[in-house]
């Protein structure tokens, strides 16, 4: 059922635009990364726990690829990447289930299942990317620009590294705007009816020792 003019209208209020997306993770980059992940009671909460992780999981993907260090300290970072990537994967889900919620385009009694029914309006399409999904992309693009911006400040490299950073620069945040008008726009097509997406779960089988095939070969059988 689509929403009413009035409900449309409380809603689009409280769903949160791209640009206050993007505000929010240039924020948590600008105050730097902390020792726990923020605590989420919303969708802007689950963002920020998004964010979290992805800025950890970008840590831990640089320290991985070292040379000269220990294989146990790599064995370290490569667990924590699997780590983190599983619980950012389930901030997207938390993203989703909010976002589809407010919208009103997900059954609440299915909301936690493993299959959240779906409860879109007549002839809307279905997109294949998701909002969270989107809200992961621009998580990602906002450590890509930041890594970027730092690029071309550098003063121990020459001007023709500076200049081509700052070409990718250009185009990373072109990239990034293009990709919050999209979010905006799906969630617009989806509060009015025409769009709508779906809750996925990820279900990470490589992190899941009853389905990763070499975790269960290492478990002892009764």
């Amino acid at each position: 059922m689509t929403p009413s003019a009035q409900t449309r209208t409380a809603l689009s209020s409280a769903l949160p635009t791209a640009r206050e997306i993007i505000a929010l993770q240039l924020a948590a980059l600008q105050a730097g990364l902390p020792a726990t992940a923020p605590v989420a009671d919303d969708v802007q909460g689950w963002a920020k726990v998004n964010h979290f992780y992805n800025s950890s999981l970008w840590a831990e993907e640089d320290l991985a690829r070292r040379q000269q260090a220990l294989d146990a300290d790599i064995v370290a970072n490569k667990r924590a990447i699997d780590r983190f990537n599983q619980a950012r994967n389930d901030a997207i889900e938390r993203i989703d289930e909010w976002l589809l919620s407010a919208l009103g385009l997900v059954d609440a009694g299915t909301i936690g299942s493993p299959t959240p029914r779906s409860t879109q309006a007549a002839g809307a399409r279905l997109n294949s990317e998701t909002a969270g999904s989107m809200v992961d992309r621009m998580s990602i693009m906002a450590l890509k620009i930041e890594a970027m911006r730092l690029q071309t400040l550098r003063t121990d490299v020459d001007d023709a590294h500076r200049s081509a950073c700052s070409e990718r620069l250009a185009r990373l945040r072109q990239q990034q705007s293009d990709l919050g008008d999209c979010y905006d726009e799906l969630l617009a097509d989806s509060l009015a009816g025409r769009a709508y997406f779906k809750v996925y779960r990820q279900f990470k089988m490589y992190n899941d020792p009853r389905l990763n095939p070499a975790l269960v070969a290492e478990t002892p059988r009764a």
